[in-house]
């Protein structure tokens, strides 16, 4: 993989954050049938979608949203995806959508749960269960998050797949445990082979921990170091890996952990900050337990991530320091309570 040592503008980034992995195209071309991204319009879906179209050019690739991002319906059918809207909670909306042989399920809610958390519940485990007997037939590669694991100690590799998924606090993590139950019932019901990917906070320039941390850094705010620990990967990788696992489905679905090596969130600041040339501010004191996955079954797979931290703090650090554009949402990786 060649590596740009940063990147001028939003086009050349999703340019490098779409483009397949040689793995990629050699899965797809072994998975029979079209691809289907449910919740295309999520901070992943639009580079996934090109991603899985760009590796297999023949496959008719759907992209399913609401498309409320201005633009983002055309630019997606630009780069070949078929675009269709449709509201994911209506069960005659889901039927009315084409067949499709591999179902990449996207959709799902967090931030906004705290005082409407009936919907959060509407969307993380109402909706995958009328999408698992839609399309019962399909292959269904459905993310989940590693918010469904309870913490586990510092000291340890991070959760496996074998924990059972007991979320600690907050009606987010806990519609995220239905969720996966909901694909595993009809998994078991009707056979469907899936995955359910426990990501942990995947990066963007314009998003993620890394991103969180550098904005806290140029603005002399302080960090809070409690939650001392996160997994990382970089978006494109999350979404190559995400797409090949499709040539990896099990019946009955099952987990399978989707992010790439701890980071120290001490040092990960103090890193941005040298390249910055600010101090962070810290605060508090790491605990014992956080959010961690252990990702060895994904890296027997797939092999190691290849775009290192050293790297990811490079091109965030530029980004930042450019004050380019972010999606202007915060990770909340420092949350510890489950309310969003």
């Amino acid at each position: 993989m060649n590596l740009p040592s940063r990147f001028e503008d939003i086009e050349q980034l999703e340019d490098f954050m779409s483009a397949p992995s040689q793995a990629l195209v050699n899965a797809l071309a072994c998975v029979s049938g079209d691809i289907m991204v449910l919740g295309v319009g999520g901070k992943m879906g639009p580079t996934l979608a090109r991603m899985a179209k760009r590796a297999a050019p023949a496959k008719r690739i759907i992209g399913v949203a609401r498309f409320s991002e201005a633009g983002l319906r055309e630019r997606l059918q630009q780069q070949g995806v078929e675009c269709l809207q449709a509201d994911l909670l209506s069960r005659e909306a889901l039927t009315a959508l084409p067949e499709a042989d591999n179902i990449i399920f996207m959709a799902g809610r967090k931030f906004g749960s705290s005082g409407s958390e009936w919907l959060t519940w509407a969307m993380n485990a109402h909706v995958p269960a009328l999408v698992a007997e839609r399309y019962r037939s399909s292959r269904i590669v459905a993310f989940s998050t590693a918010c469904v694991y309870p913490f586990v100690s510092v000291a340890g590799n991070g959760a496996k797949e074998e924990l059972p998924p007991t979320a600690p606090s907050g009606e987010y993590a806990n519609s995220c445990v239905a969720r996966e139950r909901m694909f595993e019932h009809f998994s078991h019901q009707y056979r469907t082979p899936g995955r359910l990917l426990r990501l942990s906070y995947a990066i963007d320039m314009r998003y993620g921990v890394v991103m969180d941390l550098a904005k806290k850094v140029l603005g002399r705010e302080p960090i809070d170091l409690t939650m001392g620990y996160a997994n990382i990967i970089w978006q494109g990788e999350a979404n190559d890996r995400a797409l090949q696992s499709l040539a990896h489905c099990e019946t009955p679905t099952s987990a399978l952990n989707l992010s790439g090596p701890r980071i120290s969130i001490r040092a990960t600041a103090q890193a941005l900050g040298e390249r910055l040339g600010i101090a962070p501010v810290l605060s508090g004191a790491e605990a014992d337990t956080a959010w961690l996955v252990d990702c060895d079954q994904a890296n027997t797979l797939f092999g190691a991530p290849k775009v290192s931290l050293e790297t990811m703090l490079d091109w965030t650090a530029d980004w930042a320091q450019r004050g380019m554009s972010t999606l202007g949402k915060p990770t909340h990786y420092e949350t510890r309570d489950g309310k969003y």
